[in-house]
């Protein structure tokens, strides 16, 4: 299980891809071309996994626009404010099937331990065996959890 705080940068100059493991759903919608992944990009086998020189900065950034979990964001290098990309509009809870509970727009989590997380978009485990509450990590996978 990756440590929840870790956030790794990958840069090609233009912009920077941000990953935080610690909330990775595990979709496989960055990497699997069957589910719409950009390979080139997003390689598992690899290491480092993330090559940000495999797609324009435009391609990446649109892909990265749909990660349901909101592990990966990016920002231009070009702007000050870095992190992930922020939404004004109000937020949108989505009951995946069979899956968790995607949230897209701002959201402030109060965690257990009192912290916070202010994020843009993230999926919430609804089938109990994540071992990153109350984040997805993509366990409802190997428990083939079903909708009632």
């Amino acid at each position: 299980m990756p440590d929840k705080n870790i956030t790794k940068e990958y840069s090609n100059g233009e912009i920077t891809i941000v990953w935080q493991p610690g909330i990775c759903a595990h979709s496989e919608r960055c990497w699997n071309k069957e589910k719409g992944g950009l390979p080139a990009v997003f390689n598992p086998n690899k290491r480092p996994w993330i090559d940000p020189e495999g797609a324009s900065s435009e391609q990446i950034m649109q892909h990265i626009d749909r990660c349901p979990s909101g592990a990966l964001s990016y920002y231009r290098n070009d702007k000050a404010e870095a992190g992930t990309t922020k939404s004004d509009r109000a937020p949108h809870i989505t009951v995946s099937a069979n899956g968790p509970l995607v949230i897209k727009g701002p959201a402030k989590i109060e965690l257990l331990d009192g912290s916070t997380k202010e994020m843009d978009k993230t999926a919430l485990c609804r089938c109990g065996a994540s071992n990153n509450k109350p984040f997805c990590d993509g366990s409802h996978h190997k428990i083939n959890f079903q909708d009632a």
